[in-house]
This record gives structure tokens, sequence and C-alpha cells, in this order.
């Protein structure tokens, strides 16, 4: 009867997981007639066909219900799209399907032979080659003018370990998600696997439910030894190596300031202006045109643009993050020259005084940090009409929800005009955009540092940590990564300092590697390549690095109305519409200059569930639907970002591999939270529901709000908004002494004489939105109040 249940138990789970979208995946069996293996299998489609672009299936050992398998013999069949390109497919095996931190199988056709290759991925980047101890073979392939087919036995893949950091999945629980992707294009050095390099899943990726019920058999350990082939390799002529580096100037600096986004370009700023030398080190490549940056469409060819500066190409990294994306985290996180501010869709909020007032302590408050915000928002205004000729394109969705929005009480406001008015409201989307390109930090604090001669800007090259004896920091070592990158070790003077302004994981992972942080995640570090020449044990500061972490939780609903239009900005990298283009190119006006996909409006809205803490909710309408639950060209998404007054936090930790990796998810641990949610979500339904042919699609209009959030997956791949915060929380309460704090409140952390953070990950709470304006504000008052420290 145990048994029986969990079988019911997991049918139900299989059940919610298709029903929210996580894909659409035909089940059913095949036997292959050359082996006589018989597969329980799944297929992109109504039916699992052998027409099927994406196919794969497995076979178990007759006890892996009972017993948790670590093998398994499967079949892939993919979709081949140009015979003379050759794409690739792939498999991730982890707990959910995801891409990061989990063993995955990336297969293509080349000339008639079907080449595999296991990699690893710590961040959404090209996966690197896995070097644990997964073994495939193959039992047969097949390749015909539309489509590849492999048979293979799997072993040791269902639990894994890159570099120390492990995972596994346990059949024992009857249920799998997987995840699966394919490209069409871009495949490089064919031959070689352990070289072999591709392009991005444009040909689909998704992940589903796999019930593992009628998928063992008492045949397994006969198919299994049918495995017997291992295709030739041939690696002449590929390339590969260590970058090459460049020692470092012999210079010595006031300040150091690591990682050009949000926070880092501000304080920099600042800092120089006040008569100090200072050196802003990027470790990702220049981003936009200005700061001789080069990646671009076709169709900016010729221009001083790049894809950083112009709006509408701003959800490309979705499609393409090579060489921007960083790769030492399991999040998304743009390591480019402007961070975040260089890669997110510009949405540029002036924060209303509650963020201030309920997350951070005296000396924060929105009476401290006014003047600070006054000059952010003297420099980087923003729009919500960002083209030149004042015009906002293609507002049908704007306009078919704020028709509902009104007739239901909701004002209408300008949101940067009336920043606190964050309940019962909603407004046009407001940009940090300027004559229809990218504005803010890139074309504004950098533009005024770089024109002093006591700044230099370093791009192409990462900091190893911060050298310090005692609380007494030095200077920073630096870490050749990509080739031009320097290397060795910068100084800063005696009044000097160091300020890690990396991000939320990367300033956190900085600090761990400086040896301030939780022991537990230092015994990590010590233990790592890093080991070698890591702090000594006398000298570790110990500081809640990585506790507290926080996100919006994201939560999508998706509705339907005859009235909205779908604009193709995905279209836009390759094939332009061409009177859109032209107007973009020679007067900076059209929809290109709005971000991608359409977003607005926003509303705001609180709400106070049993436990009395209200919560402070922002939706972000866009005009796309999700094409694995509806095709419809007249979808909207409406993402609900639960902010202020979440009580839910999670832990970000470091790996052996020295990469981060989100440890304890902040979603959805308090009830409160999921009250909250429930409750916004209905409010907001209601209020749309008076207008006249919307469909919801999501929830499902069969059950209740109830039952759609309980079913929904709660994890960073499934809900996370990429607004993450909170890993070096500041305030009073020493974290040394037992407190949550790690830097004071002027930024410098405990423990030490002159080591600062400021970024996101200072932040003791979440925000209302978009987090970008009020990271630049707290960077302007930082700053304040460094430069007041060291008067």
């Amino acid at each position: 009867m145990k048994f029986l249940s969990h079988v019911g138990a997991t049918a139900l789970a299989a059940s919610l997981y298709l029903q929210h979208g996580i894909a659409q995946m035909a089940d059913g069996t095949y036997t292959d007639q050359a082996s006589g293996i018989k597969f329980k299998t799944w297929a992109q489609g109504a039916e699992v066909t052998e027409a099927s672009p994406f196919t794969f299936g497995l076979a178990l050992p007759s006890d892996a219900l009972t017993k948790n398998a670590n093998e398994y013999l499967g079949i892939l069949r993919c979709k081949i799209e140009d015979a003379a390109a050759p794409g690739w497919c792939g498999l991730s095996h982890g707990q959910a399907g995801q891409m990061t931190n989990a063993l995955l199988l990336v297969a293509w056709a080349y000339e008639g032979t079907v080449y595999t290759s296991f990699r690893y991925a710590t961040g959404y980047t090209l996966p690197d080659v896995y070097t644990g101890d997964a073994k495939l073979t193959q039992v047969s392939s097949n390749v015909t003018d539309t489509h590849f087919e492999l048979i293979y036995r799997c072993q040791n893949c269902y639990s894994w370990n890159q570099d120390g950091t492990t995972g596994n999945v346990e059949t024992t629980q009857g249920f799998l998600v997987l995840g699966h992707a394919a490209g069409s294009s871009g495949l490089e050095n064919p031959t070689c696997p352990d070289r072999a390099t591709f392009g991005f899943h444009d040909a689909g990726f998704g992940q589903w439910g796999a019930p593992l019920e009628g998928a063992t058999s008492e045949s397994y350990a006969e198919w299994a030894e049918l495995a017997t082939t291992t295709p030739e390799t041939d690696c002449e002529g590929v390339g590969g190596g260590d970058a090459e580096c460049t020692p470092a100037p012999e210079k010595v600096y006031d300040y150091i300031v690591v990682g050009g986004g949000a926070g880092g370009i501000p304080v920099a700023d600042k800092l120089s202006a006040a008569g100090h030398s200072v050196l802003l080190i990027e470790k990702g490549p220049p981003s936009s045109g200005r700061w001789g940056g080069t990646m671009k469409p076709k169709w900016l060819e010729g221009t001083n643009l790049t894809r950083f500066d112009v709006p509408g190409l701003c959800n490309q990294i979705w499609v393409d993050s090579a060489g921007i994306a960083c790769t030492d985290t399991d999040q998304m996180a743009g390591c480019v020259l402007g961070g975040g501010t260089a890669v997110n869709a510009g949405l540029w909020w002036k924060p209303p005084a509650s963020d201030w007032d309920y997350n951070f302590p005296a000396g924060w408050k929105s009476k401290d940090v006014e003047a600070a915000a006054k000059r952010v928002f003297d420099r980087i205004p923003g729009s919500f009409k960002p083209s030149a000729d004042g015009v906002l394109y293609r507002r049908e969705g704007f306009d078919v929800l704020s028709s509902g929005l009104k007739k239901s009480g909701y004002k209408e406001v300008v949101a940067n005009q009336s920043p606190n008015e964050k309940n019962g409201a909603f407004a046009h989307t407001h940009f940090m955009f300027r004559y229809g390109e990218r504005d803010g930090p890139l074309a504004t604090y950098l533009v005024s540092a770089n024109n002093r001669d006591n700044f230099d800007l370093w791009t192409g090259s990462a900091v190893r940590r911060a050298v310090r004896t005692g609380g007494k920091v030095t200077g920073v070592e630096l870490e050749c990564l990509r080739d031009g990158g320097y290397s060795g070790e910068v100084k800063i003077s005696a009044k000097g300092g160091v300020i890690f302004s990396a991000g939320t994981f990367g300033s956190a992972k900085l600090l761990m590697r400086s040896g301030i942080g939780p022991r537990d995640q230092l015994e990590i570090v010590a233990g790592s390549k890093d080991g070698e020449t890591f702090i000594s044990r006398d000298q570790w500061i110990d500081l809640p690095v990585g506790s507290n972490l926080i996100d919006h939780l994201n939560t999508d609903l998706i509705l339907t109305h005859p009235d909205v239009v779908f604009y193709d900005f995905y279209e836009a990298w390759t094939a332009p519409n061409e009177g859109d283009k032209e107007r973009y190119l020679n007067n900076r006006t059209g929809i290109l200059t709005q971000a991608a996909p359409n977003i607005g409006p926003m509303v705001w809205e609180e709400v106070t569930p049993s436990d009395g803490i209200t919560r402070q909710f922002q939706w972000t309408a866009r005009v796309e639907g999700d094409t694995r639950i509806t095709t419809s060209p007249h979808a909207m998404t409406l993402s609900q970002y639960l902010g202020r007054g979440v009580v839910s936090r999670g832990r970000m930790t470091i790996t052996p591999g020295l990469a981060t990796a989100v440890s304890e998810h902040p979603y959805l641990h308090n009830a409160g939270d999921k009250e909250a949610v429930i409750a916004g979500i209905k409010k907001l339904q209601a209020a749309l529901n008076v207008i006249p042919n919307i469909t919801w699609v999501l929830p499902p209009p069969a059950g209740t709000v109830e039952d759609y959030v309980n079913g929904l997956p709660v994890s960073p791949s499934a809900r996370r908004s990429n607004h993450w915060m909170g890993t070096a929380k500041l305030g009073t309460d020493d974290g040394r002494e037992g407190g949550t704090a790690v830097v004071d409140l002027d930024t410098k952390v405990y423990g030490t004489e002159n080591l600062f953070v400021v970024d996101a990950s200072i932040f003791p709470g979440m925000s209302t939105g978009n987090p970008s304006g009020m990271i630049v504000i707290a960077a302007e008052r930082a700053a304040e109040r460094i430069l007041a420290k060291k008067a």
C-alpha cells in the first residue's frame, strides 16, 4: 500500500507539472526492433512519432523504483535542422531538469556519426566538460537527412560530482523532472567532443515531468550488455589552452573598485571626483559601443551601437548569453561592463520612501538618502516615452489592461513623479533610456569618471581576492581568466581602500576568497585551488556572508485578448522590420527604442495577510505569452513580484570549484508570504475581469488560485526574477558577535579597516520593484559615507 500511495503522489506531481507549463510532452512506449529494448518515451508534440523534433526514452533496472538506480538505457532522437550546418540536442539529468549544477548530455550528428559529450554548467553560458565518472557507451546510432537517433547506456548518470559540487536524482521517487534543449547551428569541433562548442538552444528548450511507472524491466541487465560502441574522435588542429595574460602595471591607487555595475561605477566616479586615484576593474568585456563594445547583429554593423545600446534588443541575452553571462554562478548575471544595467530591460524606478524606512537602519532612512536620490535622478531621469519623437509605440496591451484597472478603481500615475503611490496604482513603464538608447551609469557616471586623469578602467581582468593582513587591506590579487587580462597584484595607498561591487553573488564570493565568511564556507575555499595561498585560519573573519539572500518571487499569470498584438522583438535580431530598423537607425524613433517584450502597464498593490505583515507587490505586464502553454498571438504575461515585507530568506554558498550556488532558495518558506501571493492574484484578477473578451490561461480557469499556486514548482529556475540581494547585509548588529550584518553603516566590512561592499548585496530587505535605481542611490550614499569617514 505504501508503494501504491507513492506512485499516486508522483502521478499527481506529474499532472501539476504538465498543467502549469513546465512542458507539454507526449508519452508512450517504443521497442527498438534491432535490440529488443523497450523504452518509456516522451516527445515534443501531441504524440510520440518519428517526426517529433525531440524524443527521449529510458529503460531502468527492474528494482529502480525501490532502490535508487545510477544508470539507465536511453534513446535520444533529435531533429536535424540543416544537414550542412550540424546542430545539437541535449538532456539535463538535474533534479528540476535545470541547466546549472546538473549533469548535462549533449549529442550531435556529423558525417554519419553521433557524438556525445557530458557537460556541466555553473552559469548560463557554454557548459564546461564534465570531469566526473559518467560513462556513455552506444548500443546503436542512425543518421538520416531529418533526424539522428542514439541508443545508449548511461552509467553513473543519476549522481554527479564536478570539482566537489555534488548532486543526484532518486528513481525511488517514481518521478523525474528532466530538461531538454536543442540548437539548430553553431556547432564547432564536432569530431572532438571535449573541445566541441555549440550555439544557443534556439531550436527549443524546456522541462517536463517524467513518471517512471512502466520504465523498469527484468531484461535490463541483458540489454545493457549490448552497449559496446564508442565512436572514434579526432582532435587534430583543435585549439584550447590557458589564457594569455599580461602582468599588471606597477601603479598604486587610493581606491580599487571591483565590479563595473550599478554599484561600482557610481562609487568610482564619486571617489575620483573627490580627488582620489581610482582603479575600476571589470572582469567582463566592454558592452556599449561607447566603451569599445563590439557585440551586435549584422544590421548594426557600421554604427557605434551594440546590442546593449538598443533597448529593443535587451531580450537577446535569453537567446545568446555567450561572453556576457557570468560563468561562476548558477543564476543569470551579467559579467560585462555595466553589469545588470547593461543587459537588463532598463526599468528605472525612484523607490518609495517605505523601501528605505522599512528595510534599512538609521543613517539609511529615506530622509538620509534624499540628497543622493536627487543627484541620481537629476543625472539619469529616465523616461516612459523613450522614443526621440515622444511617442509610445504599440500600446495595445497597456490600453487593454488599463481600461480594466481604471474601472476597478486603480489610479493611473506617472511613477517617478509619484514614487510613494504604490498601492492600487498603475503606470507606464519608466526606463533608463534617453533619446532612444540605453542611458544609465554607463552613459553618465562612467563618462565623468573617465574624463579625469586620476581614474583608470580595466576590463577583461578578474580579481581573486583582497590582499590583507588582519583587518588591513593592502591591495587585490588578480586572476587572469581571458586573453589579454592582467595578472599579479595591485596595491593601494596607506590612506586607501578596496570596494567590492561585483554584485550579490560576486561580492560574496570575493569576501569568501578573502577569508571573510562563515567558517563552513571558508573551509571549502581552503580545500579548493585557492588553498595553497589562502589566508591562514587565524586571520579568518567569521561573518554571515551569503545569508539573507532575497529575490522577488515571480508568479506568472497569462491572459489573452483580441486587441493585444504581439511584436516579435526576437526576430529583430536577425531580420528586423525594415521600417522599424530605418526609424531607429535614422531618427532613434519607433518600437525598437522600447524594451522588449513591450512592457507595461506596471501595477502596484499592498496585501496584508493574517500575520499582519504588509507585503508589497509589483505586477509587470508584457505582450508575450509562453508557447509551451498557448500559441495565441494575443497573449500577455503578468509577472507578480513579491517585494517589500517578504519574510522568506535563502542562502548562497560557494562550491569547491569556486562557483556560487543558491543552496537554499528564498521563496515561500513563510506561510504569510504564500497567503499574500494568493490574495494578490485574486485581487488583480478581479480588477481585470471587468474587461470584455478577456480569457485567462493561467491560472487554469477550471481550478482555483490556491490550486495553481500550490502546484507551481518553487525553485530559482522556475520562480526567480533575477533581482538578487542581501548576501552582505548592512546593519549595526555585527555578524562576528552573533548579529546578522556583514557591513556597517559606512559599508565597511566588520573586522576590517578599509574593505567595503557597495552593491545590491548590502540590502537588508527587498525593494518594491526592479532595483537598479535603488542600487545607484545606495552607491551615492555609500560614497558620501566612505568619503566622510576618510576625511
